[in-house]
């Protein structure tokens, strides 16, 4: 059904003058005439008589008008569910626990009236898609692949660089540390099961691994943080890196220790992706935020790949 035919009906209706109408519609009288026509012959009814006075709606007519101002609010709603400004602005964060859900949090505190939709994806390759597609705005990766560089119309920024640090149990050689050197860390088993091949966060393991010798294993199935949280707690062998922000909560009994790894720190550079044409006026100030209050990206003795993502 052609909306604009509706239109015009219910313009006519509100009128009672095909004339009136076209004048109010910016229209000729010929083309009101013609778009009434068309929507009587798809609807299979009339729906004015003419009069004396101008056009009258017939009882088809009546009954179709209801439906008709329904059609046009929602046509209204449609338009306005997407145009720049109007609809949540969308955001990819990788997880719901991490640093950029943190940054996000903090922007939706600066700035509560605009109106956010966070979503999760898993890889950088269909964040990529939806950014060139609209159906997100905005995205935050740690690094690109090596190899593969963003697309042309693909625009980046490095907003954060965040710490990593060793989690232990209370029983692990490590335990009692303030803290370690990435030095110290080789010979320790870093369990780290999760780790999806090709994705950026692996490329970033992989070369903390090359460079500093280190003994990363992803083996065994992933069953979430709280079974990852019991298996270090009760393995003195065992540790895993848990980057500086991420919140985790576990049972007071497990002992569980956060240590800060130097000389270097290893960080995970955290990076805001988006479309070189996207209109959207809250991710001007979204970008806006986290210039102004990102912090501690590019700082001397930290260690991150000279692949990722430009500063």
């Amino acid at each position: 059904m052609d909306i604009e035919a509706v239109r015009t009906f219910v313009a006519v209706a509100e009128a009672g003058q095909f004339q009136k109408a076209a004048t109010d519609l910016s229209i000729t009288q010929q083309a009101v005439s013609k778009r009434i026509a068309v929507l009587e012959r798809d609807l299979g009814v009339r729906l004015f008589a003419r009069t004396p006075r101008g056009a009258e709606l017939t009882i088809d007519g009546q009954a179709f008008l209801p439906h008709a101002r329904e059609l046009l609010r929602a046509a209204e709603r449609a338009v306005a569910s997407v145009r720049a400004g109007r609809r949540p602005l969308r955001v990819d964060v990788l997880n719901s626990r991490g640093a950029a859900s943190g940054l996000m949090r903090d922007f939706h505190r600066a700035y509560p009236e605009i109106e956010l939709d966070v979503v999760m994806l898993l890889d950088i390759e269909t964040a990529l898609a939806s950014l060139r597609s609209g159906a997100i705005d905005a995205s935050f990766r740690a690094v690109a692949a090596p190899g593969r560089p963003l697309p042309e119309d693909i625009e980046s920024v490095r907003v954060l660089d965040e710490p990593l640090q060793l989690l232990t149990g209370p029983a692990h050689a490590l335990a009692g540390a303030r803290s370690v050197t990435v030095a110290q860390l080789a010979g320790h088993r870093i369990w780290m099961p999760g780790i999806l091949p090709g994705s950026e966060w692996a490329a970033y393991y992989e070369d903390l691994v090359a460079e500093f010798g280190l003994t990363i294993e992803a083996t065994g199935p992933n069953f979430g943080s709280d079974a990852l949280l019991d298996t270090v707690a009760d393995t003195p062998a065992l540790a895993t890196f848990m980057s500086e922000q991420t919140r985790l909560v576990w049972p007071a009994g497990h002992g569980l220790r956060r240590i800060p790894v130097t000389d270097p720190t290893p960080v995970y550079p955290h990076s805001l992706l988006w479309h070189r044409d996207n209109p959207h006026p809250a991710l001007a100030t979204l970008r806006a935020h986290l210039a102004a209050t990102g912090a501690g990206h590019g700082a001397t003795g930290t260690w991150a790949p000279d692949w990722v993502l430009p500063r």
